[in-house]
């Protein structure tokens, strides 16, 4: 029986991200989001209004006694900063993606968490989706066979034509890898397993931007980071798979993520979203039947542009909740996070240098996020 406790949940960092987090947050058991603060006071005021919980400093957030978990929504350059005074408080952090912007910061707030018997959890929970759980089941049972290939593509014109404040995707600490890398390569990994080694290529076909969105129409960006790279990933299980990530590309017809398997291949919908059609494709071109996969983290519940999807950002911060009351692992854990940051800046690594680079973290495969987990994880 999951347990009934509840986590006060505190947020650091009121930007456009932070709406998700309130919004979705009351979905789920075992979180309750009390306060917010941020560097601006005012845009702390704001949200508190707006979701009618208290604004805090950030000081008063960290000192806090009914605030269990912080959730650190900071830009990715102050990520480990922010993590770090959290774990130094006595709480428990979650971080938006990517959580560190190298291994050694990830490695230090590891040893700060266990010094102080705290938990570490990252975004992104895309991945515990019911689409990529569909396909975690389907791979789990042997539908496609063993994986030995596949490619992935996230590629688009990039973030300064909808983002306000765009300038910090084209910084160090941004880029397509560091930013929508998490989303694709937490579910290879969550999917078949860590990766062993990888090599890339990368450039900076722009390195002026002009931001085309309101209110700074107009106004230029200097790109310090590479907007497209291509990158090739060895998996220990001795997959090859390949990456393509730009904002370089004004329309292209790559499906978000295909997987070979010696059976048959599998088709697994965009890992930014939580839904999606999975396909299982058979050696004589055949759909084959999927099973009847009712998941309930795969029923659309927000309007987007697309149309009606399914969003349910938070499961993640929910689940390590109730690890942390039940004394189990959580999926979105700091190894699993760790290992993909070391995926990620290996890859920006090998695009600067031309090497292989061979990985320094391993991790095991999150545990299932089945039917019955989720619906376990939804309040009624």
């Amino acid at each position: 029986m999951m347990t009934s406790k509840t986590l006060g949940v505190g947020i650091i960092g009121c930007g456009n991200i932070s709406t998700s987090y309130l919004d979705l947050a009351p979905m789920f058991r075992g979180i309750e989001i009390l306060a917010c603060a941020d560097i601006n006071e005012k845009a702390a005021q704001a949200r508190a209004k707006e979701y009618g919980i208290r604004a805090e400093t950030v000081e008063a957030l960290l000192a806090a006694e009914d605030i269990d978990i912080i959730v650190n929504l900071t830009i990715p350059s102050v990520h480990y900063e922010v993590s770090a005074k959290v774990l130094d408080a006595g709480k428990h952090v979650y971080s938006e993606k990517p959580f560190v912007l190298s291994v050694q910061e990830g490695r230090d707030l590891a040893g700060r968490a266990e010094k102080n018997g705290l938990r570490v959890g990252s975004a992104p929970d895309t991945f515990l989706g019911g689409a990529h759980q569909l396909a975690r089941h389907l791979i789990d049972e042997g539908r496609a066979g063993r994986i030995t290939g596949g490619t992935c593509h996230v590629l688009s014109p990039g973030m300064e034509h909808w983002h306000p404040n765009p300038d910090f995707f084209f910084k160090p600490g941004g880029g397509p890898v560091l930013d929508l890398g998490p989303y694709y390569i937490s579910n290879l990994v969550q999917l078949i397993g860590p990766v062993r080694q990888v090599t890339a290529m990368s450039s900076i076909p722009s390195p002026k931007r002009k931001i085309t969105s309101e209110p700074r129409h107009g106004e230029m960006i200097t790109v310090e980071t590479p907007t497209t790279v291509h990158a090739v990933l060895e998996f220990a299980n001795g997959a090859v798979i390949t990456l393509g990530a730009s904002w370089d590309v004004k329309a292209h017809g790559h499906r978000p993520m295909e997987l070979y398997g010696t059976d048959a291949s599998l088709v697994v919908p965009d890992p930014n979203f939580f839904g999606g059609d999975v396909e299982l494709i058979g050696p004589d071109g055949a759909a084959v039947q999927l099973p009847n996969w009712q998941h309930p983290l795969g029923v659309p519940n927000q309007q987007h542009g697309q149309g009606m999807m399914a969003n349910y950002r938070t499961v993640g911060l929910a689940d390590m909740a109730i690890g942390i009351v039940e004394d189990r692992p959580h999926r979105c854990s700091l190894e699993f996070a760790l290992h993909v940051v070391d995926v990620m800046t290996a890859i920006l690594h090998s695009g600067e240098t031309g090497e292989f680079v061979t990985l320094t973290t391993s991790c095991q495969q999150p545990a299932p996020f089945g039917i019955d987990d989720a619906a376990a994880l939804m309040r009624s």
